[in-house]
């Protein structure tokens, strides 16, 4: 029998998106499921919803 689980981690990577509305650049910790988000959305929507929840970007 299997003594040790095997642990499945979130595929995280450190993403640099150019923002139009605020005229900078931000870092975001995104998964590979978030950056097909962003793809999808557009990053200002998706930075909208950020600062809308009180996230710091």
């Amino acid at each position: 029998h299997r003594r040790t689980r095997r642990r499945w981690d979130v595929n995280i990577q450190n993403k640099r998106y150019w923002v139009p509305s605020l005229s900078r650049h931000v870092t975001l910790r995104v998964s590979a499921r978030g950056i097909h988000t962003i793809d999808r959305r557009g990053i200002d929507a998706v930075v909208a919803d950020l600062l809308a929840r009180g996230e710091r970007i």
